[in-house]
């Protein structure tokens, strides 16, 4: 399966450039928020064994049915209308971020813990 994964940072932005919006009068609306581009789940595994440093095991399983094979965020409205653009679109920049927030919360993984 193939997704449009965002980082936090960007959709926080997203919020903050949509609640501007409506603060100087825009009328309520709908914005996709994303690169315009995917990443399969093994592209998502690989990063996070990468940020992790842990080269643990993976079971691959069919797709679910009813899953779409593919899911990208058509953003262009939301660039055009409010100016927003994302800053953070590189997936080993977004999991290595997302780790590093995980273990600030939680404390490092032990050593064996994949």
């Amino acid at each position: 399966c193939v997704r449009d994964y965002i980082h936090v940072k960007d959709l926080a932005r997203a919020h903050m450039s949509a609640l501007s919006y409506l603060r100087q009068g825009g009328a309520t609306n709908i914005f996709n928020c994303g690169y315009s581009k995917g990443y399969s789940v093994l592209e998502v595994i690989e990063a996070v064994k990468r940020a992790s440093g842990v080269d643990f095991p993976v079971k691959l399983s069919p797709r679910r049915p009813g899953d779409p094979a593919a899911i990208v965020a058509a953003s262009a409205k939301i660039r055009e209308q409010l100016g927003w653009k994302p800053e953070n679109d590189d997936l080993d920049q977004i999991v290595s971020q997302a780790l590093a927030w995980e273990r600030k919360l939680s404390g490092p993984m032990p050593p064996n813990a994949a």
